[in-house]
């Protein structure tokens, strides 16, 4: 299915997914990906569907959602592979533009060196970069990209793109279980992001089969341990661990409201004391959230935070 949705999204508000990539065309193997392995890498740019076949199905279902009366936030590039593999995104942008409706790219940034890729994602109001890793190891052991790339000129590569690109940058990292949540790794993650200066920092689990069966999601206690090291250097960080709550405001129901928090990062104990004053709600609220193991408490250098379980 070339067009889908649109789709509640936490990042993107009403997304309406478009998918210019059939499976499984990408320049990594991901150890974790949903879609399924890759059989082959590959990094040649080319034409897949072209442009005019996919702004046609994309006019037709907004047209059709419009009629209907709904909305739609973003128009977003999230396909079966790498999305700048193909050479026609750029096209496809610039004849999407008259819908008026604001265009996302979700990229792994393998191909950011390029320039003519960097140009194209700037067309883009929204662009998402992948940061596994910033070690070569576990780049390779986790990511498994094409055998002509190079970690440091992707990096360097997206530097560049956030140093030029005047659209809404952010990022996103899959954190998996024995791979790249260990302090050192969080630690060179955080300064690299840190570079880069996104407007907030997406941090995943795998949440759905993955391309290799061993692939594990971190516990909460390595993500408190991980968010705790990444936040000293990158204030805005968002976990994405399958919950779809609502974090932008209150709601009036403590219970509610400390699910939809500590599934996006954790809370220390004073924030949540803090926070059933302001609902004027009892501790009993959090002892029956634990009991019903919906929260656990877990401790970072002598203090306690909460967290929401997302097994």
């Amino acid at each position: 299915m070339e067009i889908f949705g649109p789709i509640p999204s936490r990042r993107l508000g009403r997304s309406l997914g478009i998918n210019n990539i059939p499976p499984k065309a990408c320049s990594y193997y991901c150890t974790y990906c949903q879609v399924g392995p890759t059989e082959q890498t590959e990094i040649k740019r080319r034409h897949f569907y072209g442009a005019d076949y996919l702004v046609k199905l994309v006019k037709q279902r907004v047209a059709q959602l419009q009629a209907q009366g709904e909305t739609i936030d973003h128009l977003s590039f999230v396909p079966d592979g790498e999305p700048t593999l193909d050479i026609d995104l750029g096209e496809t942008i610039d004849k999407l533009r008259p819908l008026g409706i604001k265009i996302a790219i979700i990229t792994n940034g393998s191909l950011i060196e390029r320039e003519e890729v960097r140009e194209t994602l700037k067309k883009a109001d929204w662009v998402s970069l992948k940061i596994d890793s910033v070690d070569e190891k576990i780049w390779h052991r986790l990511d498994v990209p094409h055998s002509s790339l190079k970690l440091a000129t992707i990096l360097k590569g997206m530097t560049t793109f956030a140093k030029e690109y005047t659209g809404t940058l952010v990022t996103e990292t899959m954190l998996v279980k024995n791979r790249n949540v260990s302090e050192e790794s969080a630690a060179g993650i955080a300064d690299f992001i840190q570079r880069l200066n996104p407007k907030t920092a997406y941090f995943l689990i795998p949440t759905r089969p993955p391309a290799i069966s061993s692939i594990r999601p971190p516990s909460e206690e390595e993500l408190n341990r991980f968010y705790q090291i990444v936040s000293r250097k990158v204030p805005n960080i968002e976990y994405l661990t399958g919950y779809e709550g609502n974090v932008f405001a209150s709601t009036g129901d403590a219970a509610e409201d400390i699910l939809s928090i500590t599934a996006v990062h954790p809370m220390r104990e004073e924030a949540v004391r803090e926070l059933l004053a302001k609902n004027q709600a009892k501790w009993h609220t959090v002892e029956t959230l634990l009991s019903d193991g919906k929260i656990m408490a877990t401790e970072y250098e002598g203090n306690k935070f909460y967290i929401r379980r997302f097994n």
